[in-house]
């Protein structure tokens, strides 16, 4: 998945960081806090707001853990409440929410 930034400007300054990262010149930690400050964090999601998102979609649950690649169980879990998304989950829940369903179908 193609990374998103902040804006135009960091996404530039952030791949010329990458390059010399690649070549050497700066460390994996100079790196990571590159890609702190340049790249779009994630926000926790409600079980409210999954399952508004879910809604807007018009899926089922069923149907919207297949576009996640998860069970329909942790779905159901993610909107009662009893576990929340992180990682590359809660990414693909933020781009859904921004881009809509069909960005990652």
């Amino acid at each position: 998945m193609a990374k998103k930034y902040r804006s135009e400007a960091y996404a530039a300054i952030h791949e010329t960081m990458e390059a010399l990262h690649d070549i050497g010149a700066i460390d994996k930690q100079t790196m990571r806090e590159f890609d702190q400050s340049c790249l779009t964090p994630t926000q926790p999601m409600s079980p409210e707001r999954i399952r508004a998102l879910r809604e807007r979609e018009h899926l089922s649950q069923p149907v919207f853990a297949l576009y996640l690649n998860v069970s329909k169980n942790l779905v159901s879990d993610w909107e009662r409440g009893v576990k929340k998304p992180g990682g590359p989950a809660l990414r693909l829940l933020t781009v859904v929410e921004k881009n809509g369903i069909q960005s990652i179908a």
